[in-house]
């Protein structure tokens, strides 16, 4: 207990011991920790925030964004609703809702057969999923979207459809590896214990296994909605219509539209923006978690 706490308590200095600062009474020292830490927040936080500001901006001129709206309206707003954004947004949302959770459902019963299980071959399966992760997606932009096209043995078209974006992301060798990792970590003896008391298998994963790796479902849950929600090709490929569009791509299209002013450009962002700052907030608390959690084993 007393290792966490002290974990705890360093970690919360660990950019300042990095960057030579460390905690010193020395006035000049505070000054330049203070500085330091307002240069990161501006670098970081400074073109969220004119994004954001530009969205609530009257202006038209891309010259004059800033962190302060100029002559603050909601035509922005309502120009953007009026191409559709909350149509795209929609998409998005449904493609990462129903994507996250058959991937997380996934990753959690392939790490629990690749970490608890012992049968022949599982090397290279692990191999396998490792190797979904060397490839670019513009490799296997051709073979997905043929796939797509004809799903093999089922003859199903998927192209232009939210589930053609949906199926190819429920398996990511991402959260499969971090979620093995995971559960090689958590004692065997919880299992025997929870048999002994009569729990079968799939009760003692569910009650006894999946409880202990709430940091890794939460890492995998923030990096998973954000390769998701950030996807770009996939949508590309699979949206031959306009109306299936997601966010991302729709940006692409209106920054290409002459006809459509800045204002409706940051609306657009802004709206791709916050559910991203959303999840990570949800998953914030599992997330640290799951980042710390190898520091402090043993």
């Amino acid at each position: 207990m007393s290792r966490v706490r002290r974990a705890g308590v360093n970690g919360g200095d660990g950019l300042d011991s990095a960057l030579g600062l460390g905690t010193s009474s020395r006035p000049w020292i505070r000054a330049l920790n203070y500085a330091v830490w307002a240069i990161i927040i501006v670098v970081f936080a400074g073109p969220l925030v004119a994004v954001v500001a530009g969205a609530f901006s009257g202006s038209r001129d891309p010259s004059q964004l800033s962190i302060i709206p100029a002559d603050p309206s909601l035509a922005s707003f309502s120009a953007a609703f009026d191409r559709g954004v909350l149509r795209y947004l929609a998409n998005s949302l449904i493609v990462v809702g129903f994507g996250l959770v058959f991937q997380m459902i996934v990753s959690v019963f392939a790490a629990h057969a690749l970490a608890r299980k012992r049968f022949r071959g599982s090397a290279i399966a692990m191999l396998l999923v490792l190797s979904t992760m060397m490839l670019p997606e513009e490799i296997l932009a051709i073979p997905l979207s043929q796939v797509l096209a004809d799903v093999p043995f089922l003859g199903f078209n998927l192209i232009n459809t939210l589930p053609g974006m949906i199926v190819p992301i429920v398996a990511w060798g991402f959260s499969i590896l971090v979620m093995t990792e995971f559960m090689k970590e958590v004692p065997a003896e919880l299992e025997e214990a929870a048999k002994i008391d009569g729990a079968g298998e799939i009760r003692t994963f569910l009650f006894v296994v999946l409880p202990t790796c709430t940091p890794a479902l939460g890492v995998i849950g923030v990096f998973g909605f954000n390769m998701i929600w950030d996807q770009y090709l996939l949508p590309l490929l699979v949206a031959s219509d306009s109306s299936m569009f997601t966010l991302p791509l729709a940006l692409r299209t209106l920054r290409a539209d002459p006809e459509v002013g800045l204002g409706v450009v940051l609306v657009a962002a802004t709206l791709a923006l916050l559910p991203a700052v959303i999840a990570f907030l949800c998953f914030q608390r599992s997330f640290m978690r799951g980042l710390s959690s190898g520091a402090v084993k043993g």
